[in-house]
């Protein structure tokens, strides 16, 4: 029941009189009935304009008072018939009005607001992914093409390019392209004048050229009608002031409809990270000898792999088969297991916000207190909760968080006691293919301090599997920028449910491989199987 039946119901209990509320969504729809209490009568046909009706209706032999309710919508309110003769229609009228009116107003600001974000999600998401990207990334070239890809994804553009400037040749050179050739695409002098990209570079200041205006042979192959070109800047910290370092080109609209102000604006937004991307990649090219710089990140790696326990230390009371894979060199993903006493085995799988060195280290840090605080506290979400206050500190410092799943599966009671924060991917697949999800009924850990909530649920042993996986898994996207997805993965796990856990691990895995061929993942890449 809407909040507004609740009112018209309460109105009936109170006074015996019926009413109901009507309203017209938009000038080309009929009107429609918001809410009435149960044996409320149909009114006659109601005005498409919102003119009044007559006060006095008589509807189905009943005395019926109809008036309109004041909103920016066309509305009406009827009240009657009565079983109350004490108190007249007017008089109940007159008190439901303005609740009814307050409630339609409220509602209409709460649908606004709903449009609003959801307009607003895709540019809002872009430029978390982009705050994502440079965080984890050194390689400029590599960078550019991501963001130029994610780019021309939200707008729309099929053509697309980043020019960077080169000092030395007064040239602005291109670092990534969409849409055509890169080989084709040539560097454009800075003082090019029919470049609108050199005009773009030179004057600091966006511009959008329609088809056909300021045609110039060097952009040719990038643009295709109108285009949008938004300079690059970068904004040293005092006493320095904004440099121009290229320029970011968008062109050939799918949609066919012309570029926005809001998409001006969006671009302007995503040129600022683009061009402290560009500072960045500058700062480690003159500081840091790359060859030095790989090889200390695959010590990382190695160093970091090693701190994942292999599945046999839980055998023989489980059968565990887990793998993680990094997007990078070090990764924030991780897992733990944990020999708890005559069959009872702990389970943990953790994803550590963000990328690179600082997740890295929160893995490691969280990966030691989670050994400590299995041992201490049988209960999971008490164990969990334990294991926030050791790495609180840090968390706190980073502006980190941790989504986590902590089981504890006992064979004698043959349950699975788990408490989950945040982590979206864990399920129990019973032997017939029935798929259960593990929901995450708390925030991820560093987002709130209480304890997380544990769940109990039937286990049946040598029979179900628990499936845990990270965001990575389903977030595996192909050159085409398709998903992996969850169902497909969930697929492939009960289609092969009858096998070991590491022969459904390696399926997925191989799977994984071939949906992203050569196309770097975004996202570590971990999974747990676990039959007990």
């Amino acid at each position: 029941m809407s909040d507004l039946a609740s009112v018209l119901a309460a109105f009936q209990a109170a006074t015996q009189c019926e009413a109901s509320v009507w309203a017209q969504p938009d000038p080309s729809s009929p009107p429609r009935c918001e809410a009435a209490t149960l044996h409320a009568p149909r009114p006659p046909t109601l005005p498409m304009d919102g003119a009044s009706l007559p006060g006095h209706l008589t509807i189905a032999g009943a005395d019926v008072l109809a008036s309109p309710v004041a909103g920016p919508r066309p509305a009406w309110l009827f009240v009657g018939p009565s079983s109350s003769p004490g108190i007249p229609l007017d008089r109940l009228q007159r008190f439901l009005l303005p609740v009814v009116s307050q409630y339609l107003q409220s509602a209409l600001e709460v649908e606004h607001a709903a449009n609003e974000l959801a307009e607003r999600y895709e540019e809002i998401n872009l430029l978390y992914t982009i705050s994502e990207i440079l965080g984890r990334t050194v390689s400029l070239g590599e960078t550019a093409r991501t963001i130029l890809a994610e780019v021309s994804e939200t707008v729309g553009a099929r053509r697309a390019s980043i020019l960077v400037f080169d000092p030395a040749a007064g040239v602005l050179r291109p670092v990534a392209v969409l849409g055509t050739d890169p080989a084709m695409v040539p560097a454009i002098s800075a003082n090019d004048e029919c470049s609108v990209g050199a005009r773009v570079f030179a004057t600091q200041h966006p511009m959008l050229v329609e088809a056909g205006e300021m045609p110039c042979e060097a952009e040719s192959s990038y643009r295709r009608g109108a285009m949008l070109s938004v300079p690059i800047m970068w904004t040293a910290p005092p006493p320095g002031g904004a440099e121009p370092l290229g320029v970011v080109n968008l062109s050939d609209r799918s949609s066919g409809l012309p570029f926005t102000a809001g998409d001006q604006k969006l671009m302007a937004a995503i040129a600022t990270q683009i061009g402290t991307a560009i500072q960045n990649a500058r700062l480690v090219v003159a500081s840091l000898d790359q060859q030095r710089l790989a090889h200390e990140m695959q010590l990382a790696h190695d160093l970091q792999m090693k701190l994942l326990p292999a599945g046999d230390i839980v055998a023989p009371d489980a059968t565990v088969a887990a793998r993680v894979m990094p997007a990078e060199s070090v990764g924030g993903d991780f897992y733990n297991l944990f020999r708890l006493g005559p069959g009872r085995t702990g389970v943990m799988i953790g994803d550590v916000s963000g990328h690179g060195y600082q997740a890295a280290l929160i893995m490691a840090l969280t990966m030691s207190a989670a050994a400590i605080q299995a041992q201490r506290n049988a209960d999971p979400g008490r164990a969990l909760h334990a294991l926030l206050s050791s790495v609180l500190d840090e968390l706190t410092t980073t502006e980190m968080f941790i989504s986590a799943f902590y089981a504890v599966i006992d064979l004698e009671q043959r349950e699975i006691q788990y408490a989950n924060t945040g982590h979206p991917h864990a399920f129990v697949l019973s032997a017939a293919g029935t798929v259960e999800r593990l929901a995450a009924v708390d925030p991820p850990l560093g987002m709130v301090d209480r304890p997380p909530t544990t769940v109990r649920r039937p286990w049946t042993p040598n029979a179900d599997l628990l499936v845990l996986f990270t965001d990575g898994v389903v977030d595996a996207r192909n050159a085409s920028g398709e998903r992996l997805g969850e169902d497909r993965v969930l697929t492939m796990v009960r289609d092969a449910r009858n096998r070991s856990p590491g022969d459904i691990l390696n399926t997925v895995f191989g799977a994984i491989q071939r949906h992203t061929g050569n196309t770097a993942l975004r996202d570590d890449v971990t999974m747990v199987l676990v039959k007990s």
